[in-house]
């Protein structure tokens, strides 16, 4: 038996899966009725909406198997989400990856297995699946169906991620960012890797709003988010926490590491208030903190330290002019 590799920013992957807060959640009809159509339209005695958490497949929803969990080194799905195509097995028994796994050897018998990934915010999260006790072949054209309710999971996926992301900007809100980032700072303690956050507060805004009207403090908010964008990586989670709040979660950066990020994002700002003559420009404050598990027990530790110091930068600011 081979053993699944691991995705390309797995790290991310399973904070994006984690985020969503899915996991070891009850039986939803969207999910049971779109298993049901899969098996009955392939003519299978079971489909399965899978997830690859960081050690195991957890079963969201499951037609003609009861839901479960197996490790992740045998699931057939830990495969799949490896790349962006439907991956088919039409004989595990003679195939050398899993001839010899415990789901092809034992229950549920695994011989014939299609599973097509489901994908999040450019994160392969697990699959829509299906299985069979007996070979059989699978053509182009199952693919294409397979694929294409398969996008409608995705689509319920998506919409859990829906309550965890700002009308606006479309950046992850306050909500999400504190389940995203309570997982990525609990990954970075176990694995000893450094995080660093900014708390960002845009200087002057009311009087944006006052001055040219809601509709452009809601412009000036989308080009504030769209550097913050561009110029953070996108392993780095970004969110806007409310009114004209910005957090950057970085991970794998020590706080001096963080500088060069934060001078390159306030490049892009400036040539944002020189290119586009608002009549007025955008400006910030902002706080850095480095995560110590020592000192920061939750996210709102490290949160309420980041935006104290914000509130100092921001004092400063108004007392130098």
């Amino acid at each position: 038996m081979l053993t699944a590799s691991l995705p390309q920013n797995e790290f991310e992957r399973i904070a994006t899966l984690r985020s969503i807060n899915i996991l070891d959640s009850l039986p939803e009809e969207r999910f049971d009725q779109l298993t049901r159509i899969a098996r009955r339209i392939f003519d299978v005695p079971i489909a399965q909406v899978s997830l690859i958490d960081a050690d195991r497949q957890w079963i969201k929803s499951s037609a003609g198997y009861p839901r479960a969990e197996s490790p992740r080194d045998v699931a057939f799905c830990a495969h799949a989400i490896l790349s962006a195509e439907v991956m088919h097995v039409e004989d595990a028994r003679a195939d050398e990856r899993f001839h010899d796994n415990p789901l092809v050897l034992g229950d549920p018998n695994i011989r014939f297995y299609a599973g097509c990934p489901l994908r999040v915010n450019d994160h392969n999260l697990g699959t829509l699946c299906l299985i069979s006790r007996e070979p059989r072949s699978f053509s182009a054209e199952e693919e294409q169906i397979l694929r294409d309710l398969a996008r409608m999971a995705e689509q319920s996926l998506a919409a859990e991620q829906l309550a965890v992301t700002d009308n606006l900007t479309q950046l992850t809100n306050r909500r999400g960012f504190e389940m995203f980032a309570g997982h990525i700072l609990a990954v970075c303690k176990r694995l000893n890797r450094a995080a660093t956050l900014l708390f960002f507060d845009l200087n002057r805004f009311k009087p944006i709003n006052d001055e040219y009207g809601h509709a452009e403090g809601d412009r000036a908010l989308c080009s504030f988010a769209n550097c913050l964008v561009s110029e953070f990586r996108e392993s780095d989670a970004i969110a806007r926490l409310g009114g004209d709040e910005f957090v950057v979660l970085l991970t794998g950066v020590a706080l001096p590491e963080a500088e060069p990020a934060l001078a390159r994002f306030r490049a892009c700002l400036e040539r944002v208030n020189e290119t586009e003559n608002r009549g007025y420009e955008i400006r910030f404050s902002a706080g850095a903190v480095q995560y110590d598990a020592a000192r920061h027990a939750s996210i709102g530790n490290l949160l309420a330290e980041a935006d104290s110091l914000m509130y100092e930068a921001k004092t400063r600011s108004h007392e130098s002019r």
